[in-house]
């Protein structure tokens, strides 16, 4: 396969590859799915420059419409405390090497607790400014976070998202639970941060 090569769905099935002037003759519609050969997904056609200036397609900006379900969402949640948690534990132990007393062990292993919170802010924060888009969790689910328009988001818009569950926690987890009452899914550390959480396409 050729780096010219292009695979489209039609009929929800993905056929080809065909070369770019072969696309001329098929019935392609500006959101037709289209992928070359290198891409992880399809993108629709009007995101390719060359088949807009072949098909004479605009460029519009689309917000992704595969978010992230509220359930994908809390099990990646649930695998990164997890992890990290089993991380904490492994400190712990080497800790408990130079720490004997039971009491003290108690004592160190309930004050350095909150450390797993701050684990997971700092983590989740650098994770989903990264080239993966998002933490461990995440990664194994498929979902990532981008900005409104599927983009890659800054290192300052992540710390801004993460800080802002705050806001989603604070009303007994409601901002979590809103995500159920929006069409795209975010909650409101999303919302105040403009982000969304996507998952790969179905196809």
């Amino acid at each position: 396969m050729q780096n010219d090569s292009y695979t489209v769905v039609i009929d929800g099935k993905p056929q080809g590859p065909y070369a770019l002037e072969q696309l001329s003759t098929l019935n392609i519609k500006s959101g037709t799915f289209v992928r070359k050969p290198g891409m992880d997904d399809y993108k629709e056609a009007h995101e390719f420059p060359e088949l807009r200036a072949l098909l004479g397609f605009t460029f519009q900006h689309t917000a992704p419409q595969y978010f992230a379900s509220f359930d994908q969402r809390l099990l990646a949640s649930v695998i990164d405390f997890f992890f990290i948690t089993l991380l904490y534990i492994a400190v712990m132990l080497v800790c408990f090497l130079f720490v004997t007393e039971k009491m003290e062990r108690i004592m160190l292993f309930a004050a350095f607790s909150p450390t797993i919170i701050l684990a997971k802010f700092a983590y989740g924060t650098l994770a989903e400014a990264s080239r993966a888009q998002g933490t461990i969790g995440k990664r194994l689910l498929n979902i990532k976070v981008t900005d409104l328009l599927g983009n890659r988001i800054s290192l300052g818009k992540s710390f801004t998202r993460n800080i802002a569950k705050v806001l989603s926690v604070i009303p007994v987890f409601f901002g979590y639970l809103y995500s159920f009452l929006n069409k795209k899914q975010q909650c409101w550390h999303d919302i105040a941060a403009n982000t969304l959480v996507i998952k790969d396409r179905l196809i």
